[in-house]
């Protein structure tokens, strides 16, 4: 008998733990196919790294092949439009059919929407606005230095909040902190809000800690390069010396014309199963839209597009193997939270709780810095060890041997 067709699309975390956990369960005469335009996959974490001079671009990426199980086909194209009728997606190098498929092209970032970021602000998103923003740090002598959200939602909800405490200690270590004003502006009522006022008021009281300013509920109208100044949606402007942000994020184009988004363009889903209207189309990740019973959305996080793409192969597999799929999506998720100083605070708790979300910040301290960067050289090693298993040097203890030394 003839296989079945299971195409993912994207090569982030949803995307590669959807196509592992798939070829893991499918038959092996089922395709799995995952497109994705990039030939490497960055771990997108490091970026707050890169920001400060912590990382190397080339240290926090690797090929998304390496990532992928043997038997996963990789097509490096981008895709255009997907057809749920036809069951079929159009791509950059054609046409493809599918007999299940998995949506994971996350968020799209649009620096463009905001009128001036592109030209002014170092994107916290980017490797290239990263690694812009670690070299005018490098060089910095004081001034005043504001980290802004340009619109939300956006990817990640505790990054600028961490990209701000990294700077302040990076101006800390190289001794133009007092020769320094930061200021944080954010459309966002508190940090995190979706997390609960405990975990915002504790953000709040570390940025304060810290000598940061913090704005909340302030939307930015535009930025003016020419006269380094931010416009405030009230006409208030805020002078800078260096820029840095979160860009607007936007549902990624191919999903235009698919029948399966909501009204603002993500991907709506059931919050358990993650399917959505189309029959044998599921999404997982930041390209959907997940509604908690507090009316917020769900954040847009790795740690969610994990869990979710788990849920959502193995639902598939059960369903391609006429079994009963009873896998679903229990919206408990957890995040570091980078503190500087070598420390770093752990937020983790039930999204899904009721009536709103029980959510803890753990730390911060020294542990839970370290279990970041295991976490890090743990995901990226994956790759290098399915390279060494393909030159027969997966014995155990030459694993170990190699990762120790990452």
């Amino acid at each position: 008998m003839a296989g079945r067709a299971v195409v993912v699309l994207g090569g982030g975390v949803g995307g590669v733990v959807a196509a592992n956990e798939l070829r893991r369960r499918l038959d092996q005469a089922d395709r799995v196919t995952v497109v994705e335009r990039e030939a490497r996959h960055l771990f997108q974490p490091s970026l707050l790294w890169l920001l400060v001079g912590r990382r190397q671009p080339e240290r926090i990426s690797c090929p998304l092949r390496d990532l992928l199980a043997p038997g996963i086909e990789l097509v490096g194209a981008e895709v255009r439009a997907i057809d749920p009728a036809a069951r079929r997606v159009e791509t950059s190098g054609g046409l493809l059919g599918f007999d299940a498929l998995v949506v994971a092209l996350g968020a799209e970032l649009a620096p463009d929407a905001l009128p001036g970021f592109g030209d002014a602000a170092h994107n916290i998103f980017s490797v290239a606005g990263a690694a812009a923003c670690a070299r005018e740090l490098a060089s910095f002598r004081g001034g005043r230095l504001v980290v802004v959200v340009s619109a939300l939602p956006y990817k990640c909800p505790a990054a600028p909040y961490e990209a701000t405490l990294l700077i302040e200690d990076e101006l800390r270590r190289r001794g133009v902190r007092s020769a320094t004003e930061l200021e944080l502006y954010t459309p966002e009522p508190a940090p995190m809000p979706v997390a609960g006022p405990a975990v915002g008021d504790a953000l709040v009281a570390l940025l304060h800690a810290r000598g940061i300013g913090f704005h909340p509920t302030t939307p930015i109208a535009r930025i003016e390069p020419v006269s380094r100044e931010l416009v405030l949606a009230d006409g208030t402007r805020v002078p800078y010396d260096l820029l840095a942000g979160v860009p607007p994020h936007r549902p990624p184009s191919a999903l235009w014309g698919s029948g399966f988004v909501n009204e603002s363009g993500w991907v709506a889903v059931d919050r358990g199963t993650l399917r959505t209207a189309a029959d044998g189309v599921y999404a997982v990740g930041d390209a959907t839209a997940i509604r908690l019973t507090n009316g917020k959305p769900l954040p847009k996080a790795g740690v969610f597009a994990h869990a979710e793409a788990l849920v959502v192969a193995r639902r598939i597999a059960a369903d391609l193997g006429g079994r009963r799929a009873s896998a679903e999506f229990d919206g408990y998720g957890y995040c570091w939270v980078e503190t500087g100083r070598g420390a770093a605070a752990f937020g983790v708790g039930n999204f899904f709780a009721e009536p709103d979300p029980a959510v803890a910040l753990r730390g911060p301290n020294r542990a839970w810095h370290a279990g970041k960067v295991l976490f890090e050289r743990h995901w990226l090693a994956r790759g290098l060890e399915r390279r060494l298993a393909t030159l027969g040097l997966n014995s155990a203890a030459k694993l170990l041997g190699i990762r120790a030394r990452l």
